[in-house]
């Protein structure tokens, strides 16, 4: 699954998001690519547990 995530800033908003994902989708594989604000997620993840992951850790995700 690919997401935008806006208000990623720094490679600290970057571990939280992977952080956060992890602790939702722990069979997941995250990449995160600061620059885009995209966040691709491969494997075991339920896609509203992700999106809410994100959303606890602060960010925003687009086009939910």
């Amino acid at each position: 699954m690919e997401l935008t995530v806006k208000g990623m800033h720094c490679e600290g908003c970057v571990g939280a998001v992977r952080r956060f994902v992890a602790a939702a989708a722990p069979r997941a594989q995250v990449r995160v690519d600061l620059g885009s604000g995209r966040v691709s997620i491969t494997g075991e993840a339920e896609r509203q547990a992700v999106i809410a992951a994100i959303e606890r850790a602060g960010y925003l995700v687009e086009g939910k």
